[in-house]
């Protein structure tokens, strides 16, 4: 077992957060992870309040453990949700694509704890003076919305100026990535890819597949020129955004053409055209699993990994 300040925090028993994927992050998922001993986490996406309410009340229906909501706060539905998710009590919220801090006092005054994610030691540092309760580094190898700087780099420089629990995000899916986080100051982990490829999820099999074909070169980078860069597996959906950007086209005209493209291609199966949203870790996805052995997986190699470890260091003067 892997004790760290996370557990104590959240109420979990593993140092692991599932990612708030939109679309596939749903009950049955979340419920999952935490009755492993990990943090599940509702992925609201861009859904409405009403969807959210009934995730939350269906993970409640399926286990007592602690669990979370992820809200994108690009979502045009973003502050009836937050309404929502302190009208329900959720124990912990994270955030991203956005700024939280209009909302950090109202969930801290209704107990929830909240998370947000963080690309830069310059959010970590504001968002640490407004009173969150941990942040999740995340590097640019994650799938979806990403920043600019990897993980490896990244975490640790959160680590150095805030004095709140950092967890690592990015690039990880299995005990090596846990371990590492841990070596560079993190107190955990968040997965996101690789609960993509459990049997728990609802993503379409096609999706999952095609994850499992991956390699680390097989996902892109769109959006970067405007501002809101993006990691897919490739495909036409991403060729086509790389062409739109090549011509400098519209934001309103990249908006009209990924429209609805993450549920064709993770509800629907529609792997060609549709927006397979994966990090650099699909490469070391290889089955599909229930949450709860992903969970058990990752904790007996992290934890295989730092007795290793511990085997290397050598009594002896230092120099």
């Amino acid at each position: 077992m892997i004790r760290t300040a996370l557990n104590a925090l959240l109420g979990i028993e593993h140092p692991i957060l599932q990612g708030g994927m939109a679309w596939v992050a749903t009950w049955q998922l979340v419920a999952a992870v935490s009755e492993a001993g990990g943090l599940g986490i509702i992925g609201a996406g861009s859904a409405p309040a009403s969807y959210v309410r009934e995730q939350i009340r269906q993970v409640r229906q399926a286990t007592d453990k602690p669990f979370g909501v992820n809200v994108p706060l690009f979502n045009s539905f973003a502050d009836e949700v937050v309404k929502v998710c302190i009208e329900e009590r959720i124990p912990v919220m994270t955030t991203g694509a956005g700024n939280p801090l209009p909302y950090v006092e109202p969930l801290k005054n209704a107990g929830i704890v909240v998370i947000p994610v963080v690309a830069s030691t310059a959010l970590a540092r504001r968002l640490e003076r407004a009173g969150v309760d941990a942040l999740i580094a995340e590097g640019e190898e994650s799938g979806g919305h990403i920043g600019t700087v990897t993980t490896i780099a990244l975490v640790p420089q959160v680590v150095d100026i805030v004095s709140i629990p950092v967890i690592a995000a990015g690039g990880i899916a299995d005990g090596r990535g846990l371990a590492a986080a841990l070596a560079l100051g993190a107190v955990g982990i968040q997965m996101g890819t690789r609960f993509i490829c459990t049997t728990e999820c609802i993503a379409h099999e096609d999706y999952k597949q095609a994850i499992l074909r991956a390699n680390e070169r097989s996902t892109m980078v769109t959006g970067s020129s405007m501002g809101h860069p993006v990691r897919c597996l490739r495909n036409q959906c991403t060729l086509g955004f790389e062409e739109l950007e090549r011509r400098g086209a519209s934001e309103e005209e990249v908006v009209a053409f990924g429209t609805g493209r993450l549920r064709a291609a993770a509800i629907d199966g529609d792997v060609v055209n549709g927006s397979m949203m994966a990090g650099q870790s699909a490469g070391l996805v290889h089955d599909i699993v229930p949450a709860a052995e992903v969970v058990k997986r990752t904790i007996k190699e992290a934890s295989d990994l730092i007795r290793k470890s511990s085997e290397l260091v050598v009594a002896g003067d230092s120099q």
